[in-house]
């Protein structure tokens, strides 16, 4: 049974010498296709490469990371959203709010994310969104720009239960599980314990966050094995079914990837 990676920056330089035999090993494995979120401007040429020379293979998203939102933004946004009109993207992504790092471009981080908010609502496409130290902040931006108009994916969903409880809420949103999930001192299966399979769709984000027992590895797609697997045990149910349901999850969001 396929899986699908729904997140997955495989290309970053990190994968250079040996992205190949990287795509080899998780195609051997199951994995089926990988959803690749844009960073910003620098990452975009590198992410179609990568999906040119893989098609039906690897889907790119078009997006600009909150990390990378600073008083110039308007102009990088210009640019992609002239992008969109040239090819297929599978999502608007990677987008949101980040506070984890530095709170200086606030404004102009929750200014950025509803401008793309509102592109996924005209092309109907799904948003991935990038939430660290913001969920009420992020929170508030959709209910502003519309929660019924919107869906997508929390990237990288950690765990706190009230956090997954408001998302459900929404009504179309997907948790983005990857290798958290595998660590000793996680409650994220808790956590999970407390929905179903049917909100859950598997990433990785490689070459970050690799999952047990490749922590302080570069992670890549071959390593959603063992997430699926963890996945699999929270929900009493075999690798295959894990496999399925996630996978059926992915293609309810993401339709550009189905034809």
């Amino acid at each position: 049974m396929g899986i699908i990676d729904t997140h997955c920056h495989l290309y970053l330089e990190a994968f250079d010498p040996d992205r190949k035999n990287v795509i080899r090993s998780a195609q051997t494995a199951g994995v089926e296709a990988i959803l690749l979120p844009n960073i910003d401007l620098s990452s975009i040429d590198r992410m179609h490469e990568l999906c040119d020379s893989c098609p039906g293979f690897a889907y790119p998203m078009m997006g600009l990371h909150p990390t990378s939102v600073d008083g110039g933004y308007t102009a990088v946004l210009k640019k992609m959203e002239a992008l969109l009109q040239t090819r297929d993207y599978c999502a608007i992504g990677e987008i949101g709010i980040d506070l984890y790092w530095d709170k200086t471009w606030l404004k102009e981080q929750k200014a950025a994310f509803e401008e793309q908010l509102i592109w996924s609502i005209d092309l109907d496409l799904p948003v991935v969104i990038h939430t660290r130290e913001a969920f009420p902040e992020v929170l508030d931006s959709i209910h502003k720009v519309g929660k019924d108009k919107l869906k997508g994916v929390f990237h990288s969903f950690s765990g706190k239960e009230s956090y997954m409880k408001e998302i459900l809420q929404l009504g179309n949103f997907k948790l983005g599980i990857g290798g958290v999930v595998t660590y000793k001192n996680t409650k994220l299966p808790q956590t999970l314990a407390n929905t179903t399979a049917g909100q859950i769709v598997l990433e990785t984000d490689a070459p970050f966050l690799p999952p047990v027992p490749y922590r302080g590895k570069r992670n890549e797609p071959l390593y959603i094995i063992e997430t699926a697997a963890k996945i699999a045990s929270v929900y009493n149910l075999s690798f295959d079914e894990i496999a399925h349901i996630t996978k059926k999850n992915t293609y309810e969001l993401f339709k550009k990837i189905c034809t």
